[in-house]
């Protein structure tokens, strides 16, 4: 017993039954929340029953039932009370299969709004269709369809220019070397004579030929540096849309030849004092010295340690495509250079004494230059699409960042 009053009774019409109405039935009609399919009905009891099966926290306790009955009406699921509206067609408790479509607290809201995959946006980033840079994962061919989209749009420009820095300097040269070399007149010397003897002015002879061969090197390898350079900043200008004209370019080679030639000095030196240790140092310091070029026309600064830690972080992939730049300037060059060597044995020992054999052997290292021409273009557009490639593996670049940093 207690002292405090009585539970005011609901009023009428909240949507419960009053258990004091004689007219109400002896308990809420229906199975309690939860009741499915293969379930027991529930008997009649004697009083209040214990939790149902199904039953759960928020959920009215069930009552005395008369019988198995369908869910009471006005009873909302959803919002744990009743009066609410019957609930929606599909819907199911305790659900089974996840919410279903359109419904649930996030239901109907359409996919985050943003571009495509394999999307970048203009001007940053990696585009699968840039005309210059290998985005990483296009592999080999794509590295061989920027190398031919650069040919081909440039070689108006790009021929004339190795036609006058790589061929016509490498011509002159050989022509001049054939002319002063004595090694012809030595070899005559030493059949007339029958002891083994030096021939006349040997060491004057000697020392001019090599300073011919090394003053000679020098003055063509400051000439092809005002061709790689210019050559550069035509295939990144038309690859990036805009114009590039052969007197910019030449003008463009001419300023930035100096340092360029500078740095191919110190490379080659390097290159040829591993070759004279062991012929595998130099093998290896030419491939990890053969970004040091473009290094110093893009970057301007350490193209030495640039290009080793490129070789080095990306090793099989550098040196995959060095080596197809390397194969294709061996036999580039080596055809070219067996043909000359055949050509001008035939003239004799000394193709010069006579203006009819000087003629021949010009035209035959003309010719034989000219046959060089693929080798040198596939060795500046080769290494050149490797340092975009390269680049494109360290971070986001494209053809208009690269032709911003050239100049």
């Amino acid at each position: 017993m207690t002292d405090q009053p009585p539970p005011p009774t609901p009023p009428s019409g909240s949507g419960e039954p009053d258990p004091s109405d004689p007219s109400s039935p002896s308990g809420p009609a229906g199975p309690p929340p939860g009741w499915g399919p293969g379930m027991p009905p529930a008997g009649p009891t004697s009083g209040p029953a214990g939790p149902a099966s199904g039953w759960g926290p928020g959920m009215p306790p069930a009552g005395p039932t008369s019988g198995p009955a369908g869910p009471a009406s006005g009873w909302d699921p959803a919002q744990g009370a009743w009066g609410a509206a019957p609930p929606p067609q599909g819907w199911a408790f305790p659900p089974t299969g996840g919410y279903p479509p359109g419904s649930g607290p996030y239901g109907g809201q359409p996919g985050y709004p943003g571009p495509p995959v394999g999307w970048y946006p203009p001007g940053y980033g990696f585009d699968p269709n840039d005309a210059l840079v290998t985005p990483p994962g296009a592999g080999v061919e794509g590295w061989f369809n920027r190398c031919g989209g650069a040919l081909r749009r440039g070689w108006r420009q790009l021929v004339p220019i190795m036609l006058l820095t790589q061929v016509l300097p490498a011509a002159v040269l050989s022509v001049v070397s054939l002319g002063l070399d004595p090694s012809a007149k030595w070899a005559a010397q030493a059949e007339s004579t029958s002891a083994p003897t030096l021939p006349d002015n040997f060491a004057v002879e000697l020392l001019s030929l090599l300073v011919l061969l090394v003053g000679g090197s020098l003055v063509v390898g400051l000439v092809q540096s005002v061709g790689w350079a210019a050559g550069t900043w035509v295939i990144t200008k038309q690859a990036a849309g805009q114009p590039a004209s052969l007197e910019s370019a030449l003008r463009y080679g001419l300023r930035r030849a100096l340092g360029l030639w500078g740095w191919t000095l110190l490379v080659s030196l390097l290159i040829g004092v591993g070759v004279c240790f062991c012929l595998l140092p130099g093998i290896y310091l030419a491939f990890a010295l053969s970004m040091a070029g473009p290094v110093y026309l893009f970057e301007r600064h350490n193209p030495i340690g640039r290009s080793f830690r490129m070789f080095h972080d990306r090793l099989g992939l550098l040196l995959g495509r060095v080596a197809l730049v390397a194969v294709a300037v061996i036999v580039g060059t080596l055809i070219p250079g067996a043909l000359e060597g055949f050509g001008t044995s035939t003239l004799g020992t000394d193709p010069f004494s006579s203006a009819g054999t000087a003629a021949v052997a010009v035209v035959v290292i003309g010719i034989t230059a000219v046959l060089a021409l693929p080798a040198h273009l596939a060795q500046m557009i080769g290494l050149l699409v490797t340092y975009a490639e390269q680049r494109a593996h360290e971070g986001p670049v494209n053809t208009a960042g690269l032709a911003a940093e050239l100049g």
